[in-house]
């Protein structure tokens, strides 16, 4: 059982990586396959959060805090996964199936820095909390905040499609042991029934009731979804 799980994927090749790659992969993995999928359940289900009395008490900020904290790590860690790859001599290489990894992954590069830098289109908050006044691009739901979230959301559910579709042809490349492939798979399997256990219980609160509640009659608040971040 052992020696099968240590065994590369496909036992025609070596899997004999230098320290390069290998930290490279690390990386990567660590950035988009664990830590922005945590990311984005916790933006979807985790607006109200356990023990919260909503909603008689709104607007947590823990939802937020972890959201933006998980983001910025995952960036940083892709930016160091790609510094790292390009101290490899064959860095530049297209033999074989490499240049699909290498499109793949400049391509989930790009877009995940776009996403995470669409962050800032977000504009102003405003609504009855807000000590700036009423006035606010989320409270009015205006042009700006309606093109954020289409952007961002959309940009980052492709970056994680993308990201687990970069991951598998890295292991391949590297041909990755079948222990390394049962960890991977397993654990974006437990996600996604996270994911749809999470959405069963309604979970998914729309960000504008999660701030100013359900019920409020506040403008743009009416005749919106109830869930879905």
């Amino acid at each position: 059982m052992w020696e099968w799980l240590l065994q590369p994927i496909d036992a025609g090749r070596a899997h004999d990586l230098g320290a390069v790659i290998s930290w490279h992969g690390r990386m990567m993995t660590l950035a988009w396959g664990v830590i922005a999928p945590l990311a984005v359940l916790v933006a979807r289900y985790m607006k109200v959060i356990p023990g919260q009395d909503y909603p008689a008490n709104l607007d947590s900020q823990v939802w937020w805090n972890t959201h933006r904290i998980a983001q910025v790590v995952a960036v940083l860690l892709m930016f160091l996964g790609v510094a790292i790859i390009l101290r490899s001599p064959g860095a530049t290489s297209t033999t074989g199936t490499l240049w699909l990894h290498h499109w793949m992954g400049w391509t989930m590069a790009s877009f995940g820095a776009l996403q995470a830098a669409s962050g800032f289109l977000r504009g102003t908050k405003g609504g009855p909390t807000d000590p700036m006044g009423m006035r606010g691009d989320h409270y009015d739901m205006t042009v700006r905040r309606i093109v954020f979230e289409v952007v961002h959301k959309g940009l980052g559910y492709g970056v994680l499609a993308l990201g687990a579709l970069t991951i598998l042809t890295g292991m391949w490349q590297a041909n990755g042991p079948v222990w390394m492939w049962i960890v991977i798979l397993s654990w974006w399997l437990l996600l996604l029934l996270v994911a749809w256990f999470l959405q069963r219980l309604g979970l998914a609160m729309d960000s504008y009731r999660a701030i100013w509640g359900p019920e409020t009659p506040q403008p743009r608040n009416f005749g919106r979804p109830s869930h879905g971040e």
